[in-house]
């Protein structure tokens, strides 16, 4: 069946489908809380100056088939500025499905109506969940870009919640988990399970915010809440997700004050650990761990299912739960170069970069190993200046 096309500039219109989106978003199996519409208006109000929002819509006869919220901004590469567009969410929406149900002939008319409408250099699609379906669904779109790239972002390690649960863990995890136990309890601090509304989510933000400051992400300016920009834009998202329903939260609290917290959206049957923090002075506490193991004890009695990394690093991954992982999952990043001069120059760099990268990779390597392996050769002259040197260091030591 033919799909019918719409563009919309906002999703917080009046008039926008609410129904007809979330009966979309529930039938594509991937979907996330950072697909829902609380996520989404929040994003939208929290654009910046020069960001544009442009939503695709497509019908196939009364029911929504495709919903892509597009934010076009100009990015620099190499100092050069080029139109990119970004889902709506980017850069703080951890997991997200592409919500499609269209068949390949039509999501090509959906590229050719994006690029007649927006012209861009690059369209990215970031954190996608790496399944068979997003997979096929986008395949169509590589055929018509002139460059294309399918990259990993991450393995996100998830736990399946067992019966085996029930049981302390086993290995070094165990030993770890009872120390920090033991240096909670010998402070006084006390583990806490919050579910917040509408209503008791502002304090708690504001309060899990002052952790955040101080903390090393705070000090690098990565956190969720890192400028008022940012804080408005997670006051205004897990305000409308707590009103849902969405929004847990396990806390270490010492004489009333959070000192440690972990914050997680839950839906379905699974939790995404989100974001966490601590204070630095209680750093030796192993906090994180502890409250780790409290999601575990809590998914068992509210028979949740899953509770996944909302987002690690690819490489050198330090999240706790990779020591209880069960498994994991992908993200992935999609790029699809116009035929547009922008698309062609950035679309050759990244070939090149790519042919490139592997042989600089080995070179360094070579490079290392021969560094490794070859001896200092010391000359007469320089063995003759290290016992110099030596003699002056013994004298200035007995002064």
């Amino acid at each position: 069946m033919s799909a019918r096309f719409e563009w919309r500039t906002s999703l917080c219109t009046h008039d926008f489908p609410v129904e007809a989106y979330e009966a979309l978003r529930q039938r594509v199996t991937d979907h996330t809380p950072f697909n829902t519409l609380a996520w989404l208006y929040a994003s939208e109000l929290a654009l910046k100056p020069g960001e544009q929002l442009h939503v695709l819509l497509g019908w196939q006869g009364d029911e929504l088939a495709l919903c892509l919220p597009l934010v076009a901004s100009m990015e620099r590469f190499a100092r050069l500025p080029f139109r990119v567009l970004h889902h709506l969410g980017y850069p703080l929406a951890d997991r997200l499905a592409l919500l499609t149900r269209l068949d390949d002939d039509n999501l090509r008319q959906a590229l050719t109506l994006i690029r007649q409408r927006l012209p861009h250099a690059v369209l990215q699609l970031n954190e996608l969940a790496g399944s068979t379906a997003q997979v096929q669904a986008l395949a169509p779109w590589q055929a018509l870009s002139s460059t294309a790239e399918h990259r990993l972002s991450c393995r996100v390690p998830v736990h399946l919640i067992s019966e085996a649960d029930h049981q302390e863990v086993s290995g070094d995890p165990r030993y770890k988990l009872r120390r920090a136990r033991k240096r909670i309890a010998a402070c006084g601090a006390q583990v806490r399970r919050i579910t917040p509304d509408a209503l008791t989510m502002g304090p708690l933000l504001q309060e899990i915010s002052e952790v955040e400051a101080v903390s090393w992400k705070g000090d690098e300016g990565v956190g969720i809440f890192s400028d008022a920009r940012h804080r408005q834009w997670m006051d205004r998202a897990f305000t409308a997700l707590a009103a849902r329903g969405l929004v847990r939260m396990v806390v270490l609290e010492l004489e009333g004050r959070c000192i440690s917290y972990r914050l997680g959206l839950l839906e379905e049957g699974r939790l995404y650990d989100y974001n966490l923090a601590f204070l630095p002075q209680y750093a030796d506490l192993g906090s994180g761990r502890v409250l780790l193991e409290e999601w575990i004890r809590w998914g068992l009695e509210d028979n949740w299912c899953w509770i996944d990394a909302s987002r690690v690093s690819l490489e050198n991954s330090s999240h706790q739960l990779h020591e209880r992982m069960t498994g994991q999952l992908e993200h992935w990043r999609w790029s699809f170069y116009s035929w547009r001069p922008g698309g062609l120059v950035l679309g050759l760099a990244l070939r090149v970069w790519q042919r490139f990268k592997p042989r600089l990779q080995q070179w360094r390597t070579r490079r290392a190993a021969a560094a490794v392996a070859t001896p200092a050769v010391h000359t007469p002259a320089t063995t003759e200046k290290l016992k110099e040197g030596a003699h002056a260091s013994a004298s200035d030591s007995q002064r």
